[in-house]
């Protein structure tokens, strides 16, 4: 990590359960060196905890609003928040 560390709250809408989205957000935040969390929501949208450092924060960000081919992303919110630090992984929630 190269960059100031930071976490970031995002929640993904749209057409994004049932489409492999949870195991795209797993495989990019393992790419990026992401640690954190992502799960489905009861109103069909997803949720996603990552912290990491900044650069690897901001480029994981961008993917996730591509998605993966199946999904139809409606929309992207997103908080920074403070550094964890107690995560070790990046896991799929159920």
């Amino acid at each position: 990590m190269s960059g100031v560390l930071k976490g970031i709250h995002i929640t993904v809408s749209g057409v994004v359960q049932g489409v492999g989205f949870r195991w795209y957000a797993r495989t990019t935040a393992d790419r990026w060196g992401v640690r954190g969390y992502v799960r489905n929501l009861y109103d069909g949208s997803v949720e996603i905890y990552a912290e990491g450092d900044d650069v690897a924060l901001d480029g994981f960000l961008q993917e996730i609003h591509v998605g993966p081919s199946y999904a139809h992303i409606a929309g992207v919110q997103f908080d920074w928040t403070e550094y964890q630090g107690k995560y070790k992984e990046f896991r799929i929630e159920l």
